[in-house]
């Protein structure tokens, strides 16, 4: 951003509130109730076959969500009679989904154990709250597109939503002064990320969850204490070496995505491809909130607006505040629970 001592013209006042505001104040405030950016909210609903068509029902929940509200939609010959579920001789053939999926969800799953041991996993989102299933055996009910479509979606969704995560890179192109370093800077994000979210999730490597939640925290702590730096002159160690830093960091913000890719108990024989397809949602996410920050600068140098100076660190120190609280909220956790 531009700070200048001469006040802008009246023209731009506007353009520049909303700027402001938007970029430095808005964004780090909108940041605070997530705590726990990186946890997917799903609610599971297993169902386990004890006789022929017979299934007993229990729901399994992350943090801060409960079934109230969600109806689960079930093949019409079926009687849904919680949590004892009768779909007779036929089966569980036919429509699956939940009514009354809203915004606390991230998606909803079916979790489906036969007689025979076998496992079968649906998973649903708000924007495919339904699906056709078949228990015939010669089904390949996990095609990879469906998979795809899933965990691209669930990818998305958890970027965009894992606010401290966004705040990081918000933090890292503010550090950065050129296209070419900041291409370099996010391309090494992307792959410290992809290798311990490939690596955790294999079960290569074992993290505390909630350390890992705490120390992305500090991270973004860090990226602000760098920017307060650089705009008082000093040239701290991610303005000098930005790469390496978010490679750094990178590899820990993806045991946070591991972590929420946790959750979703994925069968072993998709996990590779849920794997592939969850990382390409959070890249694309993350591509076009880069794009997206990329645009507000562009349109603050087009127009030419301008701030006080007095301005210039509250960006920083917002980005440093949130992040502060998130860190003693999730050390909290560690300690008191």
């Amino acid at each position: 951003m531009v700070f200048a001592r001469r006040p802008a013209r009246r023209g731009n006042a506007v353009v520049r509130l909303i700027l402001f505001w938007l970029v430095g104040i808005a964004f780090p405030l909108i940041a605070t109730p997530p705590a726990f950016g990186h946890e997917l909210s799903m609610a599971v609903l297993s169902l386990k076959e004890f006789r022929p068509g017979v299934f007993i029902g229990r729901w399994t929940l992350t943090s801060g969500l409960d079934e109230q509200g969600l109806s689960p939609v079930f093949p019409s010959h079926c009687t849904w009679v919680a949590p004892r579920l009768d779909c007779g001789e036929r089966g569980l053939n036919g429509t699956l989904g939940f009514e009354g999926m809203g915004s606390k969800q991230s998606a909803v799953m079916f979790r489906v154990t036969l007689l025979d041991k076998s496992t079968r996993t649906y998973t649903l989102t708000p924007a495919s709250p339904t699906l056709t299933v078949t228990q015939d055996p010669g089904h390949n009910f996990t095609g990879w597109r469906e998979i795809a479509d899933t965990y691209i979606t669930l990818g998305i969704d958890h970027i965009l939503l894992g606010v401290d995560h966004l705040l990081f890179v918000l933090g890292l192109i503010w550090l950065v002064r050129s296209t070419r370093m900041l291409i370099k800077t996010i391309s090494a994000f992307t792959v410290a990320h992809s290798l311990t979210l490939a690596a955790a999730t294999f079960g290569w490597i074992v993290v505390p969850e909630r350390a890992v939640n705490a120390a992305i925290a500090l991270s973004i702590v860090f990226v602000g204490v760098e920017i307060v730096k650089l705009q008082g002159g000093q040239v701290g160690l991610t303005a000098r070496h930005p790469w390496a830093v978010a490679f750094s960091f990178g590899l820990l913000h993806g045991l946070g995505f591991a972590s929420a890719l946790s959750t979703l108990g994925i069968p072993q024989a998709t996990l590779p491809f849920a794997l592939l397809f969850f990382n390409l949602g959070v890249e694309i996410g993350q591509i076009a909130f880069v794009l997206l920050v990329l645009a507000v600068m562009w349109a603050h140098r087009t127009v030419q607006a301008q701030a006080p100076r007095w301005c210039a660190p509250v960006p920083a120190y917002a980005i440093g505040a949130v992040a502060s609280f998130w860190f003693l909220t999730r050390m909290g956790k560690i300690f008191i629970t």
